[in-house]
């Protein structure tokens, strides 16, 4: 099964599509966003990645047409919130921390000029710290308040340099005013945790957290982990003293994690009560940047996961070698609607130069998939 093709974009523009996020608009139609990355990418001011585009289908996402760009908007999620619809994000590639608003669907945004119109925690020029990071995650909301995950990354060094942190907001502030919101501790990856009976890592840092709340209603912040040469390992860090104080027990928070080298986006099902994830598993432990694969995982507590269904699986009939070099499935936003789970998925297929720089986005819709969770 392939999708819908909500984007192409072709190779001699070495521009890519990234951070594909989508949701259902308050007056009912679909929207997708992404950004752009690459060496032909457009840059703003500071000569950084910093460009967001904005789609909409009003025929359940069998045709989608560009309805805006939004600049300085960068690895943004979108959500809705109280007949309103956001945009959170950082405003360019290691940037500040921003939000905007929309009243009407999506066609015209606020402007985050400052503290009290979206602009949430300032960065520093360039790569100057704070160099804060994120990627398309969902906003929580959980005991009355809103929560996000992000990153400051010291030095702009991936891996390594990536500090967790969470974001909270009441359920009834202004979302707009930086004074509501509550950012936590800035917890940096010790390498002294990493289990002794572990080979030697990579890089080992962890990045693109989701906030998300247990079955007993603890909140973790549930990192991506780069863990090469290992593969599908995640990490759990709890959250604290009501979004103050983020914390991480190496003992026990370190979990088996199908597509966990590459970002994730976890959701609790109202229905079932189970745990979801659109993920890329490891099927090649040679190969641990593997993304040819997107696939359906389920977990009833957050620790033990199962993938229940393949989705997207490389139909061009490459050989395996080249398959896994320039196809990828990834970076998948998703949605509960309804009895369906719709998606939008950043995808490197058929031209793209390698199974990172995507050249397509992807719009999926799995009907009846709780079926599949039996």
């Amino acid at each position: 099964m392939l999708g819908i093709e909500v984007k192409f974009q072709p190779e001699r523009a070495r521009t890519y599509l990234g951070s594909p996020a989508i949701v259902r608009a308050p007056d009912g139609a679909l929207l997708a966003s992404h950004d752009y990355f690459g060496p032909g990418c457009p840059r703003n001011h500071e000569r950084e990645e910093a460009l967001l585009s904005l789609y909409r289908s009003e025929d359940e996402g069998h045709t989608w047409s560009c309805i805006t760009h939004v600049m300085n908007a960068y690895w943004s999620s979108l959500f809705t919130h109280r007949g309103a619809l956001y945009l959170l994000g950082v405003t360019q590639q290691y940037g500040s921390i921003a939000i905007r608003r929309s009243d009407d669907s999506g066609f015209t945004w606020t402007h985050p000029a400052d503290e009290r119109t979206g602009l949430l925690c300032r960065g520093g020029y360039y790569h100057e710290d704070p160099n804060y990071h994120c990627a398309p995650v969902p906003v929580l909301v959980h005991a009355g308040r809103l929560w996000r995950g992000f990153e400051d990354c010291e030095r702009a060094v991936w891996g390594r340099g990536f500090k967790s942190l969470m974001l909270s907001a009441p359920e009834d502030a202004d979302l707009l005013e930086a004074r509501q919101w509550t950012q936590s501790n800035s917890l940096a990856f010790d390498p002294a945790w990493l289990p002794a009976a572990w080979p030697k890592l990579d890089n080992p840092g962890w990045l693109e957290g989701n906030a998300v709340a247990d079955p007993e209603g603890r909140l973790w912040n549930i990192l991506r982990f780069h863990s090469a040469p290992l593969v599908d390992k995640a990490a759990m860090v709890r959250v604290l003293d009501a979004g103050r104080t983020l914390a991480f027990d190496p003992a026990s928070g370190f979990i088996d994690f199908p597509g966990a080298m590459t970002k994730f986006s976890l959701r609790r099902d109202p229905v079932t009560g189970l745990y979801l994830t659109l993920c890329n598993p490891n099927t090649d432990p040679a190969s641990p940047a593997q993304r040819n694969i997107l696939a359906l995982a389920v977990s009833a507590d957050l620790r033990t996961w199962r993938v229940v269904r393949r989705l997207l699986e490389d139909d061009t009939g490459l050989p395996w070698s080249l398959s896994l070099k320039l196809t990828g499935f990834q970076y998948a936003d998703w949605q509960f609607d309804g009895e369906d789970l719709i998606a939008l998925v950043r995808t490197a297929y058929r031209g793209a130069h390698n199974f990172h720089d995507a050249n397509r986005l992807l719009f999926l819709r799995l009907p009846g998939f709780r079926a599949w969770l039996r």
